[in-house]
């Protein structure tokens, strides 16, 4: 089991994006703080300037963007694919 700590920019995005996606979000939370490689989150690894960090899918528009230090996971960013850039 993983502890999750919210940065503090994940926290102002995650206040913005719709009830619908914070339902799912809370819903897809409870998966991945079991494991967060579970195929059904599509965990990916991210390259270029997001590199050494890791996604899943909240649904096919947005994802949560999160690093992995032991035992804690950090969610840094969700959103669309805008998270990216």
């Amino acid at each position: 089991m993983y502890e999750a700590e919210y940065s503090p920019h994940f926290v102002r995005e995650y206040k913005k994006i719709p009830l619908r996606v914070k339902i799912l979000a809370e819903q897809k939370m409870s998966l991945f703080l079991s494991d967060p490689f579970d195929v059904r989150l599509k965990t990916h690894k991210l390259s270029g300037r997001l590199s050494g960090y890791f996604a899943f899918w909240i649904d096919y528009r947005y994802r949560i963007i999160f690093s992995i230090i032991g035992k804690i996971v950090r969610l840094h960013a969700v959103g669309t694919h805008v998270i990216y850039e």
